[in-house]
Order: C-alpha cells, then sequence, then structure tokens
C-alpha cells in the first residue's frame, strides 16, 4: 500500500517528478495502531519531501512515546533523521527486558516506579491503579493540555485512550491503553511497565491518591458508625482528604479484585 506522507512544494504549479520511496516495519504491539492490512508486514511510504522519521511515523499513526528504538538500514536514529529514498525504516516499541545499549533508546528510562497521571476516561482505571498503591493523578475536569502539562513537568506517565493526544509534540511518556475494560487496563499497565511486585495495594486514597496512614481509634471515634466502632479498632485515614477507612464488608470484594490484577499482571 502506497501511502503520501508529504506535500508538493507549492511554486505555481504541481511539481511533476516521481516521489521517492521508502519502506517502513512495526514490530510487536506497535502494530495494534496500524489497520489490519497493514499489521506485520513492510508498508511503502511516499513523499516528494524528505520528512523527520518521527513525522513519518505519526502519520502512519505511530505516537512517539511508543517507540524506543528506531534503525534505518540498520543504523540506530533519533527522531530528527531526515528519510531519504530507499531506506527501509525498523521500529520497535519501549523494551522491558532486551538488552539495548542506552545511546540508541529514544525514551528516556521509566522512574523505578512510575507514576501516572490518567485522562478524563479512564477514571475506573485510576481508582484501580491507587487502589494497587501506584501514583495516579486524575480528574473529570483536566483538558489534553493540563494532561500534557502535568505529565511532562512532573514526570508522570500518560495513560489515554486518545491516540491523537499521544503525538503531541513535548509528550515523552505515554502510554496508549488497548482495552475498554477497566480490570484488564489495570493489568495491562502492570505488564507494561513490570510493576507487579512494585504495588502496595490499600496504601493510597482511591478517591484523591493520597496516602493513607494509620490512626487511632479514639482520635476518630465521632467520625465512626457506632456498628462498626463496636466491632472494629483498626481505621487508616488519608493525610491529604482526611477521608476515613476500614476493612468493612466490602473489602473482601476489592482485595479479591486486586488479587486477579496482580496475578495477572505478572510476567509469566
Amino acid at each position: 500500500m502506497q501511502i503520501d506522507g508529504s506535500h508538493r512544494h507549492d511554486s505555481g504549479g504541481l511539481s511533476d517528478h516521481r516521489p521517492s520511496i521508502s519502506w517502513f516495519r512495526f514490530y510487536a504491539e506497535l502494530n495494534d495502531f496500524l489497520p489490519p492490512e497493514q499489521r506485520n508486514r513492510q508498508i511503502e511510504f511516499s513523499f516528494f519531501v524528505p520528512p523527520a522519521i518521527k513525522d513519518a511515523i505519526e502519520g502512519l499513526g505511530i505516537p512517539h512515546v511508543e517507540i524506543d528504538l528506531i534503525l534505518v538500514d540498520g543504523h540506530s536514529v533519533g527522531f530528527f533523521h531526515r528519510l531519504a529514498l530507499g531506506e527501509r525504516v525498523s521500529v520497535y516499541p519501549v523494551f522491558k527486558t532486551l538488552d539495548i545499549p542506552p545511546e540508541v533508546r529514544l525514551q528516556n528510562r521509566p522512574l523505578r516506579c512510575p507514576a501516572f497521571v490518567a485522562d478524563v476516561h479512564l477514571s475506573k482505571l485510576a481508582r484501580r491503579l491507587r487502589l494497587l498503591g501506584l501514583d495516579t493523578l486524575y480528574s473529570n475536569t483536566f483538558t489534553d493540555q493540563e494532561l500534557v502539562t502535568i505529565s511532562t513537568k512532573e514526570g508522570r506517565i500518560l495513560l489515554t485512550r486518545d491516540r491523537v493526544l499521544l503525538k503531541h509534540g513535548s509528550l515523552t511518556r505515554g502510554y496508549w491503553i488497548r482495552s475498554v475494560h477497566a480490570q484488564q487496563q489495570a493489568i495491562e499497565v502492570l505488564r507494561r511497565y513490570n510493576l507487579a511486585h512494585q504495588t502496595s495495594p490499600f496504601t493510597r486514597c482511591p478517591a484523591c491518591n493520597g496516602q493513607l496512614k494509620p490512626v487511632a481509634k479514639s482520635d476518630v471515634m465521632d467520625r465512626i458508625p457506632p456498628r462498626t466502632a463496636a466491632w472494629l479498632n483498626d481505621y487508616v485515614e488519608c493525610t491529604t482528604c482526611l477521608k476515613l477507612y476500614w476493612h468493612g464488608s466490602h473489602f473482601e470484594r476489592l482485595s479479591t479484585s486486586i488479587g486477579h490484577i496482580l496475578n495477572e499482571g505478572s510476567d509469566r
């Protein structure tokens, strides 16, 4: 399939010379962004003006934050390499385990335990990540620009279902969530960033993302339902919003859900 990746010069008339051709091949989960007929195969790409390779790749639908390595005729290049006639381009996703020399990788290395910011459509995912103890900012009022600004200024990974948002030029950390189901989305994030052994369930407030700390029952007695106070002595409080939590009747259900995410999110 031929894809026109550039525009002709406009100098009073259209150029009549033939376009230059190069070829792209995308690997592993990068194929998720491509239409079925282009997946796992060589893609022909035509252009009149040599584009930056980042622009060509995003023109094909792949956000730059999903890419860790680009090889042109077997040699590593950066995002601003200018595409040339006949070049063969291999594009790889962010690697978790392969030993890739740092000088050829295009993405900053993830934080030991990364922090996230989730877009407005991922409220249920944000809640699950917080229940896992993962630092996750979320607000249903965040604009796209605010999401990008938070990600870039705080070094947070932007989680989104919006592919276009991940193509924002200043963004360096981001991930396109494939699943539409919150439980599977959380499993997806754990697998992508190898986080199953870096979680600390029930240590963050699912409502606001604040840290939870134990609190003396006597200090919060006026906030505890009498029937609960009669049989339960252990409570935790959010250090940010001061919301009070305890192991109520719903805790077993939450524990089962979190256990499933951790089990399925582990590397196999």
